[in-house]
């Protein structure tokens, strides 16, 4: 048999190790998560949360009661109104005397007012189905915005509908100090025959409506008439002794007018 020649292998290549190179250092990029500390729910923030949720509840309650309440007076106020139209009083001066108005000067320069008159008024109901309810009546009377007499109708008054209440008081002042420009004013006045001295009566109350079955609260009222012009008795002005004569002023021109006196805390709105 023949032998078989088998060619020579190849030699093995030697393997060549790469060396690693050396790490590269890397620029690490900053986390603030890394160094935060983890989350835990605050109690204090929640409670903090429901107390202005409660809150802000209620607000939205009361604003919306009140919102109601006023829509409900408004609703009511205009069927009232519509059904049964309710009118102002009226009020109007029937006759005012002056039986005293004496100024005194003394001797240190200061004027006095010793003064006594005598007002009568009449008020009128024009409603059919309304009826008023006047507390005591506080009077004053002005002259030139100053006070020369007040007095009051101490009794309660009850105008009923389409009816006329007459009101007689008397007013007066005593020894009451008034200042130098006040006094030459009067005294100018005076002087005018025909005019005289110009006056105003406040009247200042309080009242209830009754309409039906229903009765409001009280409310404040002011009436206030102009237009009065009156001479003083003989003797008077200057000269501290009495008259016997009452003067009648003029009331011909006189107008009242009643204003509602609204107060709100501190504040008093008229209209």
């Amino acid at each position: 048999m023949a032998d078989h020649v088998y060619p020579p292998s190849k030699p093995k290549e030697a393997t060549v190790v790469k060396p690693t190179p050396p790490p590269t250092n890397k620029p690490q990029l900053y986390n603030p998560n890394l160094n935060r500390h983890p989350y835990r729910p605050n109690p204090n923030i929640y409670h903090r949360n429901c107390r202005r949720s409660y809150f802000c509840v209620c607000c939205f309650w009361s604003i919306l009661i009140i919102i109601l309440l006023l829509l409900l007076a408004t609703i009511t106020g205009c069927i009232l109104y519509l059904l049964y139209r309710p009118h102002r009083p009226t009020f109007s001066i029937t006759a005012l005397k002056i039986s005293q108005f004496n100024l005194t000067t003394t001797s240190d320069d200061t004027t006095r007012l010793t003064s006594n008159l005598n007002l009568t008024l009449s008020t009128k109901n024009p409603n059919k189905k309304v009826v008023f309810y006047y507390d005591p009546i506080t009077i004053t009377c002005l002259s030139e915005e100053t006070q020369i007499a007040n007095g009051s109708f101490t009794n309660s008054l009850v105008s009923n509908p389409n009816n006329i209440t007459i009101i007689r008081s008397s007013l007066y002042s005593s020894s009451l100090l008034l200042e130098t420009t006040i006094v030459n004013q009067i005294k100018s006045d005076l002087k005018k025959k025909k005019s005289g001295l110009p006056l105003k009566i406040l009247l200042d109350t309080e009242a209830r409506v009754k309409i039906e079955s229903i009765r409001t609260k009280k409310v404040g009222i002011r009436i206030e008439c102009e237009g009065i012009h009156s001479l003083i008795p003989n003797g008077s002005g200057g000269k501290s002794k009495n008259s016997s004569t009452s003067v009648t002023a003029t009331v011909s021109d006189a107008k009242c007018k009643v204003d509602l006196r609204i107060k709100i805390w501190k504040w008093t709105f008229s209209s």
